[in-house]
C-alpha cells in the first residue's frame, strides 16, 4: 500500500519539473522588459525599435513551433526538452554582451540573440502539452495543464523583484547573466525527473494503469512510429489546419496571448515610463496582477476539472472557464479611466486573475490532440497562437511612437480579450479527441 502511495505521487513530481522549468522559460522572456528603461536608454533605441526587438522571439518562436512538434514526436519530449533548455539558456546569458556594442550593432544583435531564445524556447509548451497527455488521465489534465500555464505568472511573482534588484544594484546586462546560469541549472536536474512514462524507473503499475484507463498518451512517439510512411506528416498536417473546433483553438490562444505578450514585455515599461515607478518598485508592483493570474490560472483548471467531475460534458466543462474569465479580463479597461496607481493595481489584478481562469487553451490541445501527432498539433497550436508575440510588440510599439500613450494599448488588450471569449462560443465545437488516420 504504501509502496503504491509513493508510485501515485510520479506524475505530480513530473509536472513540478514542468512547472520550474516553465517559471524559468516565462523569466527569461520578460528579461528584456524589465532591462528595457535602462537598456534602451543606454543603447538609444526609441519605443518602435524596442518593439522590433521585443518581437524578435515571437518570429523565431513562430517559425520553428512546426519543427519543434515534429521532433517532440519523434525523438521524445524528456531528450527534445533538454536541449533546448540548454540553448534558451546560453542565448539569455549571450544578451548582456550587448552593453559593448553600440548603435545599430547593438541593435541588430540584440535582436539576434532575442531570435535564439525564440528558436530555442519553441518545443517548450507543446513538450508541457505532449508531456501532460502522457502523464495524466482525462480528469486531471486540466488542473494539470492550469499548473504548468499559470508558470507565466509564478516567474514575475519569483524573478521580477530579484532581476529589479539585480538591474539597479548591478546593471542590466547581469540580469541575462543571471537567467542564463538559473536555465542551465534546471537542465541539470531535468533528465534525473522526466521521462516517460513507461521509462519511468519510479512509475508504480498501479499508477500506469491509472494514467492509461484515464486516455494518457503513455506510449512515446519515436516507440510508436520510428518510420513514418511517407506522406504522413503532410496528410497530418492537412488535418490540423481544416478542422473547424482547432481553428477556434488557435484564433483563441492567439487573442488570450497579446495579454500575456503586453505583460511579459510593455507593462514594465507602462509602469516605469507611465506611472512613474522606479525599476524596482515596478518589479514590485507587477508581481500583484502576477499572483492574481497564477491563483486564477489553477483555480480555472481545478474549476474545469470539478465540472467534469460532476458530469458535466468535457465540451462544457472546458468552455466555462475560458469564456467566463476572458469576459473577467475586461477589467482591464478601468485603467484607461483611473487616476491613482492603486485603482491601476486593482483593474490588473482583476483583469489577470480572469485571463488566469480563462487560459485553458494547453488543457483543451490535449484533450482533442490525435494519438499519432500530439507534439505536431501542439506545435502548430502554438504557432498560430504565438503569432501575437510578434504582433502585439511591434502594434504597441508604433501606438505609442503615433498617441505617446498607453491608453489605446490597454484597449486593444481588452477587445482581444473579448474576442477570445467569441472564439470558442462561436468557432469550438465538441471537445473530443480527433482522429487523423486516413
Amino acid at each position: 500500500m504504501e509502496q503504491g502511495s509513493r508510485a501515485g505521487r510520479v506524475r505530480w513530481t513530473v509536472l513540478a519539473m514542468l512547472f520550474a522549468v516553465t517559471v524559468v522559460n516565462y523569466a527569461d522572456r520578460a528579461t528584456l522588459s524589465l532591462a528595457a528603461p535602462s537598456l534602451s536608454a543606454d543603447l538609444g533605441i526609441d519605443k518602435l525599435q524596442l518593439g522590433i526587438v521585443f518581437s524578435a522571439f515571437g518570429w523565431a518562436y513562430v517559425a520553428a513551433q512546426v519543427p519543434g512538434g515534429w521532433l517532440l514526436d519523434r525523438f521524445g519530449a524528456p531528450r527534445v526538452y533538454f536541449a533546448v533548455i540548454v540553448l534558451w539558456s546560453l542565448f539569455t546569458a549571450a544578451q548582456g554582451s550587448v552593453v559593448w556594442m553600440s548603435g545599430a550593432t547593438a541593435i541588430t544583435m540584440l535582436f539576434a540573440f532575442r531570435f535564439m531564445v525564440g528558436f530555442a524556447e519553441a518545443p517548450s509548451f507543446p513538450g508541457n502539452a505532449r508531456i501532460v497527455a502522457a502523464w495524466f488521465p482525462a480528469r486531471e489534465r486540466g488542473t494539470a495543464s492550469a499548473i504548468f500555464n499559470s508558470a507565466q505568472y509564478a516567474a514575475t511573482v519569483v524573478f521580477a523583484p530579484i532581476m529589479g534588484w539585480i538591474i539597479a544594484g548591478f546593471g542590466w546586462p547581469w540580469v541575462f547573466a543571471f537567467m542564463g546560469a538559473v536555465g542551465l541549472a534546471c537542465a541539470a536536474v531535468w533528465l534525473r525527473v522526466v521521462k516517460e512514462p513507461r521509462q519511468h524507473p519510479r512509475l508504480g503499475a498501479a499508477e500506469m494503469a491509472l494514467i492509461a484507463e484515464g486516455g494518457a498518451l503513455v506510449d512515446p512517439p519515436a516507440e510508436a512510429r520510428a518510420q513514418p510512411r511517407p506522406g504522413e506528416t503532410r496528410r497530418q498536417i492537412g488535418v490540423l489546419l481544416g478542422h473547424r473546433t482547432l481553428w477556434g483553438l488557435y484564433l483563441g490562444q492567439f487573442f488570450i496571448n497579446t495579454l500575456t505578450y503586453f505583460f511579459i514585455t510593455w507593462f514594465p515599461v507602462y509602469l516605469v515610463e507611465e506611472r512613474g515607478l522606479s525599476v524596482i518598485k515596478a518589479g514590485l508592483f507587477a508581481t500583484v496582477p502576477a499572483v492574481c493570474g497564477f491563483i486564477g490560472g489553477v483555480l480555472g483548471g481545478v474549476f474545469s476539472d470539478w465540472l467534469l467531475r460532476k458530469g458535466y460534458s468535457l465540451t462544457m466543462a472546458r468552455k466555462v472557464p475560458v469564456v467566463a474569465g476572458m469576459l473577467g479580463a475586461l477589467t482591464i479597461l478601468g485603467c484607461v479611466y483611473a487616476t491613482s496607481n492603486t485603482m491601476i493595481l486593482l483593474f490588473m489584478s482583476l483583469a489577470f486573475f480572469g485571463k488566469g481562469v480563462g487560459a485553458l487553451g494547453w488543457a483543451v490541445m490535449s484533450d482533442v490532440a490525435p494519438r499519432d501527432c500530439a507534439g505536431l498539433s501542439g506545435g502548430i497550436f502554438n504557432m498560430f497562437g504565438n503569432l501575437s508575440s510578434i504582433v502585439t510588440p511591434i502594434l504597441i510599439g508604433f501606438i505609442l511612437k503615433e498617441t505617446g500613450s498607453f491608453d489605446l494599448v490597454l484597449v486593444v488588450v481588452a477587445v482581444s480579450a473579448l474576442a477570445a471569449a467569441l472564439s470558442y462560443l462561436l468557432l469550438v465545437g465538441r471537445i473530443e479527441r480527433i482522429v487523423t488516420a486516413a
